[in-house]
C-alpha cells in the first residue's frame, strides 16, 4: 500500500474573516497538491478564528453548511481531502468541531472536542460526547482528536484500540504548552503506535501567543516533519508498511491487561 503523503498547514489565518480564511486554505490546498499530497490539514477553528470571543455565535455554522460547501468544491478542485476547524451550530449548541471532507468533496467525518481547555472554550463550547470518530482515506484509518484531547493518554489508546492508523489532531497550542508538541505528541505516537500530524496556530491572536511547532510524528516515536514557529506548510508520509513493521515489533497493545485498569475509570 503507498505512502499517504500529508500536508501540514501551520497558520492562524485572519481571525473573524471566514472568507480570508478559505482563501488562505485554497492557496495552501494548491501547493499541497502539487507537492503530491492526499491530506491537507489545517489548525483548530481554523475557519474563523480561534480568538474570536463572542462572535462565536454568530460564525458558528452546520456541519453541512457553506464553510464545509466551499471545501468540498476545494478539495474537488485540487484533489485531495482536507481536515479543518470549525465552530460547529447545532440548534442551540455550539461544538468545537473538526471537519474531514474527501478528494471528492464528500464530508467523511465530522468530530466535536470532548476536552474542552480554559475559561474561553468552556464559555462559549459545548463539550462533545464520542470519543472515537474515524474515517477510512486511501486504505489508512483515520482518526479525529482537537488539541487538549490528545493530551489524554485515554484518548489516543481508544483510537489505538479502535484501529486508527494516523491521528488528526488540529490544535490551538500556545505559550508555554511548547513542550506538548516537542515531547508528547512524539510520545504519543510511539505508546499507542500510530502516525499523529498535530497542525497548530502561529503568532499572537487576542491574549493567546501560539507557537507553532506542527509535526507529523510515527510510531517510532520519530518525527517525520517539523514546522518552526511561523507560517508554513510542511509535508510528510504516512507509511503503512512501516506502520505494520513497528506494530510487530512494539507489542504494547496485545500486551496490555485491561483487569488491571478497571480504578481509572
Amino acid at each position: 500500500m503507498p505512502s499517504l503523503r500529508t500536508a501540514l498547514l501551520q497558520s492562524s489565518g485572519r481571525p473573524g474573516a471566514v472568507a480570508e480564511n478559505l482563501k488562505a486554505l485554497d492557496e495552501a490546498a494548491a501547493r499541497a497538491a502539487d507537492a503530491g499530497a492526499r491530506l491537507l490539514v489545517a489548525p483548530e477553528l481554523f475557519l474563523t478564528g480561534y480568538a474570536i470571543g463572542d462572535a462565536v455565535p454568530e460564525l458558528a455554522e452546520p456541519a453541512a453548511g457553506p464553510g464545509a460547501e466551499a471545501i468540498a468544491e476545494m478539495a474537488v478542485r485540487h484533489g485531495l481531502a482536507v481536515l479543518y476547524g470549525y465552530p460547529e451550530r447545532d440548534g442551540e449548541r455550539i461544538f468545537n468541531a473538526s471537519q474531514l471532507i474527501g478528494a471528492d468533496g464528500v464530508r467523511l467525518a465530522n468530530y466535536r472536542k470532548t476536552h474542552l481547555f480554559g475559561c474561553f472554550e468552556q464559555e462559549w463550547f459545548t463539550p462533545g460526547e464520542q470519543t472515537v470518530v474515524q474515517a477510512d482515506l486511501d486504505g489508512i484509518r483515520i482518526g479525529l482528536l482537537i488539541c487538549y484531547d490528545v493530551e489524554f493518554p485515554e484518548n489516543v489508546r481508544a483510537h489505538a484500540l479502535a484501529g486508527t492508523d494516523l491521528l488528526l489532531v488540529p490544535t490551538a497550542q500556545m505559550h508555554p504548552f511548547q513542550f506538548v508538541a516537542e515531547s508528547v505528541v512524539p510520545v504519543r505516537a510511539f505508546e499507542s503506535q500510530m502516525y499523529v500530524a498535530y497542525v497548530n496556530r502561529t503568532g499572537p491572536e487576542g491574549e493567546f501567543e501560539f507557537v507553532g511547532l506542527s509535526c507529523l510524528a510515527g510510531p517510532d516515536g520519530v518525527v517525520r516533519t517539523r514546522a518552526g514557529r511561523g507560517e508554513e506548510l510542511v509535508i510528510g508520509e504516512v507509511d503503512p508498511e512501516f506502520l505494520a513493521a513497528s506494530r510487530a515489533a512494539n507489542p504494547y497493545l496485545a500486551d496490555r491487561r485491561p483487569g488491571l485498569y478497571g480504578s481509572l475509570a
